[in-house]
């Protein structure tokens, strides 16, 4: 913000009526001790430079009306530096009556317009600081997208703009700068204009310039000496320019409101979608496979019988990884998901979620080979586990029968990485930066059944513990993924 300066000393600024005319009182004295010294140098009375330069002097720096003075006063002195030299009246050449006359005149057009430039370099600095006000205001409310600060910082500008107090009101939201909260017959004054419509306008109220703004909202300002018409108008500038920002401030937060609501929205529409067909399957298989065993269970021989509640087993469990899935992702977008935070046997964890898939894998091969120094982690187990699963299910759905799913583990900086190594078709490189996002499923994905929340689930969990999920493609020869799991290790 640029720094008032004014054309007088600092002191002289601060006096008050009474101390500019006594200082204009001592001037009108230095000049008259000026005007000795030149009389005893020059051997002549004629000293009315003296008092013009001090009758200047004095108008310059505490105004016209103390130069008026001096003015008066230094023709009463000067005269009498005449009368010492004439007696009577007869004695005064025309040279005299022309001195006495000039002196007076040109004392007061100085003292006048050296006082009108004072007050108008005043005023120009007065305009300039509340400028300098409306700038600044300006490009803070530009770069603000909260109406609770706008409305705080509108409400400080203004006061200082005014040189005095001021105050924004909105929705009986009041924030006051420079004093005292405004008196309760302003507030009252301010909501009744509020509460009439039309265009923006400004009312006085105890001295309170109250104008209502376009947003609704109120700004009040009061200053001692009131501002001039000019500051008056930057004054309201100042507010309008606040009451836009305030309702930009608004918009943009209703706009994130509807853009979250929207956002929302979509990711029911495209969960309940997902689910109704992803459950659907898995349950009618389910229904299926029980009521053939209710109805026919007799008739069958052993090896359709376990085929049948082997199908039972495996859709259920299909049925119960989409729930917890579900539950994960519920509690992952809540912040309810809590990672405890223990020191773990890896090699156990990895281990028991291999085996879940011996089952399932068909006829794909999962190798495990865990590297020396590698066992031993720091997280949640049992968050982890979900994390592997889910990878695990991955790297089984869309490996190729007859293939080998690689399970490794390997210190590395001081963390530990699991990696599931898989011979699938993978995704374009361009696309694995998506693999982690909610419902995003490749080309390959959208031929099998899922609701494309696995890895997003990984991503969340391993953060969750302070580690880290990525992907990347295999380099090695064969196509498929390299899904990297990461976790602070611990030494033992």
């Amino acid at each position: 913000m640029t720094r008032r300066v004014d054309i007088s000393p600092t002191w002289i600024g601060s006096l008050s009526t009474p101390g500019r005319y006594a200082l204009a009182v001592v001037l009108v004295a230095i000049s008259t001790a000026g005007a000795l010294v030149l009389e005893r140098v020059t051997g002549s009375n004629r000293v009315a430079g003296a008092y013009l330069v001090g009758v200047l002097v004095t108008a310059y720096l505490v105004g016209s009306g103390p130069g008026y003075l001096a003015a008066a006063a230094s023709f009463v002195i000067y005269n009498f530096y005449l009368a010492r030299s004439h007696i009577s009246l007869a004695a005064y050449t025309p040279e005299d009556f022309l001195v006495l006359l000039t002196f007076p005149t040109v004392a007061l057009l100085m003292g006048n317009l050296t006082g009108r430039v004072r007050e108008e370099a005043k005023r120009a600095q007065t305009r300039a600081l509340t400028t300098a006000v409306l700038f600044e205001g300006t490009r803070e409310f530009s770069a603000s997208d909260d109406p609770g600060l706008i409305r705080a910082r509108l409400a400080d500008h203004l006061a200082a703009a005014a040189r005095g107090q001021a105050f924004v009101m909105d929705r009986d939201v009041l924030c006051a700068a420079g004093g005292a909260e405004p008196e309760p017959m302003v507030l009252s004054a301010a909501r009744a204009l509020a509460a009439e419509a039309g265009e923006p306008r400004t009312i006085e109220a105890a001295g309170w310039r109250v104008r209502r703004l376009a947003s609704g909202a109120l700004a009040g300002w009061r200053a001692d000496p009131p501002p001039a018409a000019d500051e008056e108008n930057l004054l309201q500038i100042l507010a309008d320019a606040g009451a836009t920002a305030m309702a930009r401030a608004s918009l943009t937060v209703a706009k994130a409101d509807a853009e979250a609501r929207s956002r929302t929205e979509d990711l029911r529409n495209a969960l309940l979608s997902s689910i109704s067909h992803d459950l659907r399957t898995p349950l009618a298989a389910v229904l299926a496979s029980a009521s053939s065993l209710q109805e026919f269970g007799d008739q069958f021989d052993a090896k359709t019988r376990h085929d049948l509640t082997a199908t039972i087993q495996e859709e259920a469990e299909r049925l119960n990884a989409f729930v917890t899935n579900l539950l994960n992702m519920t509690r992952l977008e809540g912040g309810a998901l809590e990672p405890a935070s223990a020191v773990f046997d890896l090699a156990e964890v990895v281990d028991r979620t291999r085996k879940r898939f011996e089952r399932l894998r068909g006829q794909r091969k999962i190798s495990c080979k865990l590297g020396e120094g590698a066992d031993v982690a720091m997280g949640d187990p049992v968050l982890f586990e979900v994390a592997l699963a889910n990878v695990l299910e991955n790297a089984v759905r869309y490996s190729p029968d007859g293939g080998t799913i690689a399970l490794t583990s390997f210190p590395h900086g001081g963390q530990v990485v699991v990696q599931v190594t898989d011979e699938g078709p993978g995704v374009p490189e361009g696309e694995l930066g998506k693999l982690f996002d909610k419902f995003y499923r490749g080309a390959a994905a959208k031929r099998l059944p899922g609701t494309g929340l696995g890895l997003s689930i990984v991503r969340g969990v391993m953060q969750g513990m302070g580690g880290q999920a990525s992907a990347a493609l295999r380099t090695d020869g064969p196509s498929g993924m390299v899904m990297s799991l990461t976790l602070p290790a611990v030494r033992v």
